[in-house]
């Protein structure tokens, strides 16, 4: 594996290995008091973020410095893309710089790839690796690892879970990247949201659609929240914020209604008040900050597998 550009792009036995490393840098790094690993050493890994970011960009920085690489970060309010250089001209210049790995979010879905293929075509090597971290409405593949870890871990496994991807669809590639990683894994999806709010060719994913949250409750092992995003709406996409947490948001009621042994997940940032109630998320079924500290893990787990490789692990 070069990139991980699309989590379409994994297997069952290539995603269940990368949830499987993860655990054992997990396993590495407990009980110790200097949280480092050499297993990067002299590795320089770039964070290249075109919009802003919090959890994703820390845990990729935490992780690539538990393993002893060198990460630089590079933002576009405070590098030459400010000033009008090219998205191209940028990624070939980080190349020359030495990056052996570039991790990227842009808001152009399609950006990785077009990066992957860019920093690639110049002499011998092959280029850095290039590692989606979210583009535009396309895919989040380290989100979606991080959110499978998470479930495997709380429910024991994935195939055969039912699993309900509720909200804002159509802005989210972690809904994109969730129902296509879960269905590989095994896992019944459903994806539940207003008719506004899910994509043009959705009949093609492997999910099933449902506009009614509670008669999906009962019945589920996991419910994944969407955030509401805002910024990517131009228009009503629902009549207000207070209907839209009436139809489609997690309240105390509807946790009432999961099975005892489900799970509650949210990628964040979490509106509370909106799409999830404050009650929900600081209930004991969220599994909100055992995201943020898988995201560490499985974040580790694929700079290892793309920069060093199979061979080897955590130690």
């Amino acid at each position: 594996m070069k990139h991980l550009l699309s989590v379409a792009d994994l297997t069952v036995d290539s995603a269940t290995e990368l949830l499987d490393e993860a655990e054992r840098f997990e396993q590495a790094l407990l009980g110790r008091e200097v949280k480092k690993l050499p297993t990067l050493r002299g590795r320089t890994i770039m964070t290249v973020f075109f919009e802003n970011s919090t959890r994703t960009r820390v845990s990729f920085e935490v992780a690539g410095k538990w393993m002893s690489a060198d990460v630089i970060n590079v933002s576009a309010s405070s590098s030459s893309v400010s000033k009008g250089e090219s998205l191209r001209d940028t990624a070939m210049t980080l190349r020359a710089a030495g990056a052996d790995a570039l991790i990227v979010r842009h808001p152009a879905s399609g950006a990785a790839h077009q990066i992957a293929r860019w920093t690639a075509d110049q002499g011998a090597g092959g280029g850095p690796a290039v590692i989606n971290a979210g583009d535009g409405t396309h895919e989040h593949p380290t989100q979606a690892l991080l959110d499978a870890l998470t479930v495997r871990q709380r429910l024991g496994d994935i195939s055969g879970r039912r699993i309900a991807i509720v909200g804002d669809v159509l802005h989210s590639r972690v809904a994109r990247s969730n129902a296509i990683l879960l269905s590989t894994l095994g896992a019944d999806v459903v994806l539940v949201a207003p008719p506004t709010l899910l994509p043009v060719g959705v009949e093609g994913w492997p999910v099933r659609v449902s506009h009614d949250i509670d008669a999906e409750l009962p019945g589920l092992d996991a419910v994944l929240m969407l955030r509401v995003q805002a910024e990517r709406m131009n228009g009503g996409f629902f009549p207000s914020a207070r209907e839209y947490s009436i139809t489609y948001g997690l309240s105390q009621r509807r946790l009432d209604l999961l099975p005892e042994h489900a799970v509650v997940l949210h990628p964040g940032p979490m509106l509370r008040g909106m799409e999830i109630a404050s009650s929900v998320a600081d209930s004991p079924k969220t599994a909100v900050l055992q995201q943020v500290t898988n995201g560490v893990h499985v974040r580790m787990a694929v700079l290892f597998r793309l920069l060093v490789g199979s061979d080897g692990g955590a130690s």
